[in-house]
């Protein structure tokens, strides 16, 4: 799985206070005002929906189609003191490769309707006789999250991140969700398997894309990824969202150090 995805979507509920009016010792007093009521909390307008399911192709370095990955909202729920989407993505390999070597990712992210932030995510994997399970959540008030990595033991730990930090996967629908014009540049702060990440984005003028699902008008977004030692990694990471009211991710592609990596849109639904 690539290891990730300086998000500019926070929010800031703000609560109005009321003042009463001073005492009056000689007449009455005059009637107090009433209190102001606390800012309505409105959900963040988003191109996708609960039922939403996106199917990849995947192919990995000389492997035509090595594998499948599909994204799906799968609900809208109360979470967290909020209310928030659950989304998982799956990718597991062709039946072909599946016979050569056991492989298979789940992740999943609570992405907070009001805030466009993670409240938790985590990532299951079998790789072979090996599996792993990695369980990240966040105290956005704090700037803090809490991590968990369980194989046959347990390991945590609890580090400092951004206050607008993302996920590997909320990433994804949170870019979805900003409006681009040619010539934006981003960054986005992810964290992902317990370490931060810094991932620059650049966007570029929408172009034709051909994909599975079809030939697509979509925006051209450039990305650069950085560790905490502000080391890149991979290199030629490119994005295209279509430039429709759906914002699908169309094609991902990048070159890193185990191969090359591209990602199209076979179906959507």
């Amino acid at each position: 799985m690539i290891k990730p995805f300086r998000g500019l979507l926070g929010a800031v509920v703000a609560f109005a206070a009321w003042c009463p009016a001073a005492a009056q010792t000689a007449r009455p007093s005059p009637p107090r005002p009433a209190a102001r009521p606390s800012a309505v909390r409105t959900e963040r307008p988003v191109p996708f929906k609960p039922g939403e399911s996106l199917t990849f192709d995947v192919s990995w370095s000389s492997y035509l189609t090595a594998g499948t990955a599909t994204l799906t909202v799968q609900e809208k729920r109360p979470s967290f003191n909020s209310t928030a989407y659950y989304i998982v993505a799956e990718g597991k390999p062709t039946p072909l490769l599946s016979k050569l070597y056991t492989l298979y990712y789940k992740m999943d992210t609570l992405l907070d309707a009001f805030t466009l932030l993670p409240q938790r995510g985590s990532i299951y994997s079998e790789e072979g006789q090996r599996h792993r399970y990695r369980v990240t959540q966040f105290d956005h008030a704090a700037h803090r999250a809490f991590f968990e990595y369980r194989t046959d033991t347990s390991v945590k730990a609890d580090f400092p991140v951004s206050p607008v930090v993302q996920d590997a996967l909320s990433a994804i629908y949170v870019i979805r969700a900003i409006a681009l014009k040619a010539g934006d540049h981003m960054t986005m702060p992810v964290t992902d398997d317990g370490s931060n990440y810094r991932i620059q984005l650049d966007v570029g003028a929408p172009e034709q894309v051909r994909a599975p699902v079809g030939a697509q008008s979509a925006w051209k977004i450039m990305m650069l990824v950085f560790d905490q030692s502000n080391k890149q990694i991979g290199r030629n990471m490119v994005f295209w969202l279509s430039d429709d009211p759906r914002r699908l991710p169309i094609k991902l592609q990048a070159d890193l150090a185990v191969g090359s990596f591209v990602m199209v849109l076979r179906e959507a639904r």
